[in-house]
């Protein structure tokens, strides 16, 4: 269970603060619940679910996991999908995304900046599916990246590419 104040991973929301732990009346069956207040740390508005929900939750990465992470961005092979059929390219970035982790973020990322620079060399530009699941991968990652790396959302990008930069030499 989550303590007050805890940041984390959930699921599509994106990373959110635990405002509260409480009992709360069930609608269906009657009796009651215990359920997390949240608070989107990128968003607005507040979310209520039981502590039990079967929607994924996890712990924000420590800063050492973030500077890790960053360190084996070179390493981590792009997500690519051999299909051309915009619904199984969805379902693989989707597949992707549900994962949680931040190291299938950076796989998308990569996948689509490759088929970008690709796309590019031969004039033409990516597809629109492949632009709504990069941007959506780099707000989640680049959200996560910035609580845990103590520094603002909008810097974490040009700290990832400093900090490669000396091994891309």
């Amino acid at each position: 269970m989550f303590e007050t104040g805890s940041l984390i991973v959930y699921g599509n929301s994106g990373i959110c603060r635990v405002e509260g732990v409480s009992m709360k009346p069930q609608l269906e069956g009657g009796g009651q619940a215990m359920y997390y207040t949240l608070t989107p740390v990128f968003g607005s508005g507040t979310v209520y679910t039981p502590v039990d929900t079967k929607v994924f939750m996890r712990p924000v990465i420590s800063g050492e996991e973030a500077r890790d992470l960053i360190r084996r961005m070179p390493e981590i092979e792009p997500g690519c999908c051999d299909g051309t059929d915009q619904r199984t390219l969805a379902e693989h970035y989707r597949g992707l995304l549900h994962t949680y982790q931040c190291e299938s973020l950076v796989k998308i990322i990569k996948a689509v900046y490759q088929k970008g620079r690709q796309a590019a060399a031969r004039g033409k530009k990516l597809g629109k599916t492949d632009q709504q699941f990069m941007k959506r991968a780099e707000e989640l990652l680049y959200e996560e990246l910035s609580l845990a790396l103590e520094m603002p959302k909008d810097k974490v990008k040009d700290h990832i590419l400093q900090t490669l930069e000396p091994a891309a030499q």
